[in-house]
């Protein structure tokens, strides 16, 4: 008997923003449909996918960034969660009553790095918080994300991997989405 189909949630990190490094959602399905990947669906343009295939992380987050390479021309690093995974974001949310707008699940390609949430704490301004929930951080922005000095290249090397984040909203359809 072989190996379970998993739920998976990829997502790509700085696809279609300011016009550069642009995937299309609708041929990214196709291409994907292509590779293997089954059901293939997208949610905005930002790079959130949801398909199922046998194996395990790695081998989804593989797949995507390979069709992506071949389809498109130019790498893209993707971070994958299985549906279980993804339904307990929510309930590990440290900061419920944060803006949903504001509030951030970041997602590591590897596991998070110890003293990450320190390393990320002392560049906080003011109004803005961080927190571990298990294989995630959470980042609620405060007052905005654009003046923040939170900025990715630090959440990278705060994490020692790839960071990717997307806000509650966009956790929460997700969760919802997966789940049908």
């Amino acid at each position: 008997m072989g190996k379970a189909t998993t739920r998976w949630i990829v997502l790509l990190r700085g696809v279609n923003v300011g016009g550069n490094r642009k995937v299309p959602m609708a041929e990214l399905r196709a291409a994907l449909g292509e590779a293997g990947a089954a059901n293939a669906r997208t949610y905005i343009a930002s790079g959130n996918i949801l398909f199922e295939s046998d194996g395990d992380t790695a081998a989804a987050e593989a797949l995507v960034e390979s069709v992506i390479a071949a389809r498109f021309g130019f790498p893209v690093e993707a971070v994958a969660r299985s549906a279980e995974q993804w339904a307990g974001y929510a309930a590990q949310d440290p900061f419920p009553n944060a803006s949903p707008k504001l509030l951030h699940l970041c997602l590591a390609k590897r596991p998070i790095a110890a003293g990450a949430v320190a390393a990320i704490e002392a560049k906080c301004a003011d109004g803005e918080r961080v927190a571990r929930a298990g294989e995630a951080l959470w980042i609620d922005y405060g007052a905005g994300v654009a003046d923040s000095k939170l900025t990715p290249a630090l959440l990278d090397k705060a994490a020692g991997s790839m960071v990717t984040a997307r806000n509650r909203n966009t956790v929460l359809k997700l969760a919802a989405m997966i789940a049908q």
